[in-house]
């Protein structure tokens, strides 16, 4: 759920909805789906797109003095290992103990700070963080009184009688798809969540399905659909630029793997989520 900023818009949204997804929740639904990839997608893009060096004899020995190049760790180093650890372990139990994401965000920030780690100045220039946090803060306003002054509901009913008669699953199913290839039109996986997610959600509840398969589901679809473009997302961009993937090869192989991803996920993550008793 942390591992991305729009995992947080989405788990935002649905809790808006009446949908709680805990970290713990969202990482047994991802795990299965999650290592099916891990596995699959390397030796996918091994068969489709072979790399022109297969046999990296010194490789080992290269990244053995490129480490001991950068010496021992520093103590801040040290003190940033062990307040993320302490950050990660709040976050798994945070459903456990009710403890809210965010506030373990702002514990492990404050720690920093107070550890010499980050300086205030440091904070201050993280102009990134500061434009996300507010945008953050006026769309998931803006999307809790959008539902809350009951306008969600009423759009979500009416799709819903327009699609009376129609399995909920279809109707999951064509949601996915339309979700993750509309990314194309996004310069940005925040901006997509922000815009789409709520509206697909209660889509797929007033359809019958069951709220937490689709909120996660769709939640899953935010993560994946970030490897359509080169333009996807940040990292996306910064993958790109080295100029070792053209963009037509980059927007083929994603054409082609992007299925792989919604069957995994889609197919593969609505079974296994019902073996968790999700619904």
């Amino acid at each position: 759920m942390t591992a991305m900023a729009p995992n947080l818009v989405a788990v935002a949204l649905a809790q808006a909805m009446g949908i709680q997804i805990t970290w713990m929740g969202w990482l047994l639904a991802a795990l299965v789906p999650g290592l099916i990839c891990l596995i699959g997608v390397p030796a996918i893009i091994y068969r489709l797109y072979p790399p022109e060096i297969k046999d990296t004899p010194n490789a080992r020995t290269w990244a053995e003095d490129e480490l001991h190049q950068l010496g021992q760790m520093s103590t801040a180093e040290k003190r940033m290992a062990a307040i993320f650890s302490f950050a990660l372990i709040l976050w798994i139990l945070a459903s456990f103990i009710d403890l809210d994401a965010t506030l373990v965000a702002f514990m492990a920030v404050g720690l920093l700070l107070l550890t010499g780690v980050l300086s205030v100045d440091d904070l201050l220039h993280e102009t990134g963080a500061w434009n996300t946090l507010i945008w953050f803060s006026i769309l998931i306003f803006m999307a809790g009184k959008l539902n809350s002054l009951g306008f969600i509901p009423w759009l979500s009913q009416m799709i819903g009688h327009a699609l009376h008669g129609i399995s909920w699953l279809w109707v999951l199913a064509a949601l996915m798809i339309v979700y993750f290839y509309s990314h194309y039109l996004f310069a940005g996986a925040t901006a997509h969540v922000s815009a789409m997610y709520g509206a697909f959600l209660g889509v797929a509840v007033s359809a019958g399905a069951p709220p937490l398969l689709a909120a996660l589901l769709l939640g899953f679809d935010g993560a994946i659909f970030s490897s359509t473009t080169h333009y996807a997302n940040g990292p996306a961009s910064i993958m790109f630029g080295p100029g070792y993937v053209t963009q037509s090869e980059w927007w083929r192989l994603n054409l082609i793997l992007g299925g792989f991803y919604l069957l995994i996920w889609g197919v593969g993550g609505t079974l296994w989520m019902k073996v968790l008793g999700y619904w």
